[in-house]
């Protein structure tokens, strides 16, 4: 008999004091597998929700990572520290702002805005990671980039220290947020806590706790969400059902476009159906529901997609 590999989205509460790689290290060894990733960094200092995707549902990585996420996160107003964050050396002081003061800046953070990543990050400079110039002692200038910020509250302030609630798109950081939001308030700050609370439909309070994942206390299977619809509802990714005539072709590599003009796939019915327009992704699963992705060609450059599930 064949064992599949484990496939699905593991659903994860990590702790403060562990950065996501040593996470992925831990889900690794627990599913005794090297196809693992996850969608969406959190900080060592943070904690909260971790996608982490497992065997096929690698593939989904570009829908989960683009996916808004929620945050909770305390901001120390009066000190900034080189890292943003509670890690890092202080490198400027500013008065403790009034309360009013925040609220009246707030809103300049919310909608479309353009923010600068903190220099210790992971993204790439001259081939090199930012945090890593900066740790060689280099002076680091990041570029604005535009990031888009749903919600912005104010959950409770006791000065020095506020909690607020971000809803933000990806790339947003909320570090970055905290040192901005100092500024406009003529003060300094960093972020001296973070939580994820909800990214791509799924919700802090449906996460296992690390300990879960100890050798014996549950089954890979158990603690996996399967690819199925309601996983890719979740996502906000339509669902493309076949036949099982027609998922035996896609495995064997049979063109998509065939099987569209042959109507041995039905597309939703606001889909363009014009044979040429879609193409296959990783059709992979012998016995299980996912068959893979397929991406809808729009004025010659390839986006969003389709799962395919068996009927």
């Amino acid at each position: 008999m064949t064992v599949l590999e484990p496939s699905g989205i593991l659903l994860l509460n990590k702790p403060p004091g562990l950065t996501s790689f040593q996470s992925l290290d831990l889900v690794k060894k627990f599913f005794s597998t090297s196809k693992v990733g996850h969608a969406g960094t959190l900080d060592k200092f943070a904690s909260g929700l971790l996608l982490v995707l497992v065997g096929r549902a690698v593939k989904l990585t570009p829908w989960v990572s683009g996916c808004d996420k929620h945050y909770e996160g305390i901001i120390r107003f009066g000190v900034e520290t080189d890292t943003l964050d509670p890690e890092g050396i202080p490198v400027a002081q500013g008065e403790i702002p009034l309360k009013e003061v925040l609220e009246e800046v707030l809103p300049r953070f919310q909608g479309d805005i353009f923010q600068a990543p903190p220099a210790y990050s992971a993204i790439h400079l001259g081939g090199k990671r930012a945090s890593q110039r900066a740790r060689e002692g280099e002076s680091v200038e990041m570029e604005k980039r535009p990031v888009t910020v749903y919600a912005l509250d104010l959950l409770s302030y006791e000065p020095p220290l506020a909690s607020v609630h971000v809803h933000c798109s990806k790339g947003t950081y909320i570090r970055s947020l905290a040192r901005d939001i100092a500024l406009a308030a003529g003060s300094r700050g960093y972020l001296q806590a973070l939580t994820r609370t909800q990214a791509a439909g799924f919700y802090l309070s449906q996460a296992l706790d690390f300990s879960s994942l100890s050798p014996g206390t549950v089954s890979p299977a158990e603690v996996l969400r399967p690819l199925d619809p309601e996983v890719f509802d979740a996502l906000g990714i339509p669902v493309v059902f076949t036949d099982a005539s027609a998922a035996e072709m896609i495995s064997r590599g049979i063109p998509l476009d065939r099987l569209i003009k042959e109507k041995k796939i039905m597309l939703p019915p606001d889909s363009p159906s014009a044979a040429g327009l879609f193409r296959s992704g990783a059709c992979a699963g012998k016995d299980g529901d996912f068959l893979g992705i397929i991406e809808q060609k729009t004025r010659g450059a390839w986006s969003y997609g389709y799962v395919y599930a068996r009927s």
